[in-house]
């Protein structure tokens, strides 16, 4: 009785890790970035807080959207002509200075991720400073196994790493300049 238990058991395992392998696909990624800038929170957050403004983004032509900063509002990103973005307000929460959003459409070839969603929040630093954090997570561009190196795991978190690094600087470039 005992060696058919065991036996049964080394069985279970071998299912176990032959599942695991078969149900191998994308996992989420997360990126996370944040800059100092020498500013109030409040102005800070004059300037991002608008979900239907974000020209501060480079690279960013145009935003058009409705329903301004309720729950469910849209905004298209206009990158150049031809190139957009379609994203979703879910959570807004101005006296926190936060706020989440999600993608709703985009070209995997302007940003190879698939259900991204983010949040920008502004928090207190010290001296007088605001720190701006940009969080998202999101899957790789190709949701299948054995992903072209243009849409895997690792291309999709440098494209968000550098736009959010990008975007942060420059946000910090421009308030800090006052222009």
């Amino acid at each position: 009785m005992r060696l058919t238990i065991a036996k049964a058991g080394v069985v279970a395992a071998a299912l176990a890790v032959l599942g695991a392998a078969w149900a191998h696909g994308p996992t989420r990624q997360k990126v996370r970035e944040s800059i100092e800038i020498d500013a109030p929170q409040a102005k800070v957050w004059a300037v991002i807080g608008n979900f239907q403004d974000m020209s501060w983004l480079a690279g960013v032509a145009k935003t058009e959207g409705e329903k301004g900063n309720e729950i469910g509002a849209t905004r298209r990103l206009t990158l150049a002509p031809g190139i957009t973005i379609d994203e979703e307000l879910y959570k807004y929460e101005p006296e926190m200075m936060s706020y989440s959003y999600r993608i709703t459409a985009v070209d995997v070839k302007v940003l190879p991720v698939t259900n991204y969603s983010s949040t920008l929040s502004v928090s207190p630093a010290p001296g007088g400073k605001a720190k701006l954090e940009w969080a998202g997570a999101f899957y790789r561009g190709f949701p299948n196994n054995d992903p072209p190196p243009e849409l895997n795991d690792e291309a999709a978190v440098k494209a968000v790493s550098e736009l959010y690094r990008g975007g942060l600087a420059a946000l910090k470039k421009k308030i800090e300049s006052g222009s």
